[in-house]
């Protein structure tokens, strides 16, 4: 990946010998060595082991898939386990999730993956099933926070009118790498609404154009990169000021640099015309771009409020207008992909510009999400929390530890991370999920 995260000092200090020792007589924090996602590795470190709580629909369906190493029911440390609790609909169902979960965390080895299935409370079912099937969600939680040697812990509701085939592509994220900071989530699958979006045998993103706005470097660049090596053509697009960089990044990946301020007037009709005279159309926008303009509110002026909402939510609407109109080039099956944040969820002092337009995005794709279904595109949101930049390299030490430290998995993530979720998101097999927020965060406790 581009650029150089800043160096996690500590972490790596209790993760030494003479500093792995001090850490366990103080009982101080000991933050593990994230496993992340590696060429040609398996999808999980050991094997996995699949459960079923209540009468479940989907455990025959996961043990089917090839990506996954099954485990045997033996003594031995496991890559992760999948609990189908699609059957859940009554209290005493718990039991067999409360029996499978107490068993198999014991056998967990490091950067582990717990996976648990179910389906989302239905009005129209009884009181006790909607407990029962809310449950869950304290458990997967409070599961999560309890991991430890980079484990996580994630929940996805599974839509009764899915097809299983509907869920690999959010099985597969889950369980792999490339969700090392995805932790304590809750993700919903609906019906892809079409067979043809299923991934293809070749790599994710093969064939697909891809526009990355915010490109030029940290989490941008992150992000064009993850798609160019998934094989999608990749536009990356920043302002002219950042030219040096977006070339730079561009001629790394092989892709394409467009100089381009996306709150010029001109900007969406300027950027269709380039997608359709050079592409034939567009699979993927993912809106990257973004600033800040800090100050307390009572210290703030028009001209900061403005500009951190024009950047980060005005422009992302200009575009999706102009892509998605009769004629644009965002094409059936296509995936709009936002970049929110924790302050979005969680707010943050002095950030209230900031925060306002990430809460934006949120609004803006859960509203966008169910008026594109009839033409098969997504739309979805990444909320990152600390992630390890240029930007949080330059803050104060005792900020930045802190950051760091008050998430389940007690460090700060990489731009892959986010990255990766993003790619995923994308991916023609993620036509079940749309209108989500997926926190990159590692289980911040901001907003929890």
């Amino acid at each position: 990946m581009s650029g150089r995260a800043p160096t996690d000092r500590y972490r790596d200090l209790v993760n030494g010998r003479i500093g792995g020792k001090l850490s366990k007589q103080l009982g101080l924090p000991r933050p593990a060595r994230l496993r992340r996602h590696q060429a040609g590795q398996p999808l999980t470190d050991g094997p996995v082991l699949v459960g079923q709580a209540g009468a479940g629909k989907l455990a025959d369906h996961v043990r089917s898939l090839a990506s996954i190493e099954l485990a045997a029911d033996s003594d031995g440390r496991l890559g992760g386990l999948v609990l189908d609790a699609t059957g859940v609909d009554a209290l005493d169902d718990l039991d067999a999730v409360r029996e499978f979960l107490h068993v198999g965390l014991r056998r967990l080895g490091s950067s582990a993956r717990v996976l648990v299935l179910g389906r989302p409370a239905s009005p129209s079912g009884t009181v006790e099933a909607a407990a029962a099937r809310q449950a869950l969600d304290g458990v997967v939680r409070s599961v999560a926070k309890e991991l430890r040697g980079g484990a996580t812990a994630n929940l996805v509701l599974v839509d009764e009118n899915a097809d299983p085939a509907d869920t690999e592509s959010t099985v597969n994220f889950v369980l792999s790498a490339r969700s090392a900071y995805v932790d304590g989530q809750v993700i919903t699958v609906g019906p892809s609404g079409s067979a043809g979006s299923r991934n293809p045998a070749g790599p994710a993103q093969q064939g697909r154009v891809v526009v990355v706005t915010g490109a030029a470097r940290g989490i941008g660049a992150g992000i064009a990169e993850v798609f160019a090596r998934d094989g999608a053509t990749v536009v990356c697009l920043d302002v002219p000021a950042q030219g040096e960089a977006l070339t730079a990044t561009a001629n790394r990946i092989g892709g394409l640099a467009v100089q381009l301020d996306i709150t010029a007037p001109d900007a969406p009709k300027r950027l269709v015309e380039h997608l359709k005279s050079r592409h034939g159309g567009l699979d993927v926008i993912v809106h990257n771009a973004g600033i800040t303009r800090d100050k307390l509110l009572v210290n703030m002026d028009a001209a900061r409020w403005d500009a951190v909402l024009a950047v980060n939510l005005r422009a992302q609407l200009a575009l999706n207008d102009a892509l998605l109109a009769d004629g644009g080039p965002l094409r059936s099956g296509g995936r709009i992909v936002s970049v929110a944040s924790t302050s979005g969820i969680a707010g943050n002092r002095g950030q209230t510009n900031y925060a306002a337009s990430k809460a934006g995005v949120i609004g803006l794709v859960r509203a966008l999400a169910p008026t594109l279904e009839p033409r098969g595109i997504t739309a979805n949101a990444v909320a990152p929390g600390f992630i390890e930049t240029e930007m949080t390299a330059k803050m104060p030490l005792g900020t930045r530890e802190a950051g760091r430290r008050i998430n389940s998995l007690q460090q700060g993530g990489l731009p892959v991370d986010v990255a990766e979720t993003i790619a995923w998101l994308a991916e023609p097999g993620s036509g079940g999920v749309t209108g989500q927020v997926v926190r990159v965060c590692g289980q911040s406790i901001l907003g929890a």
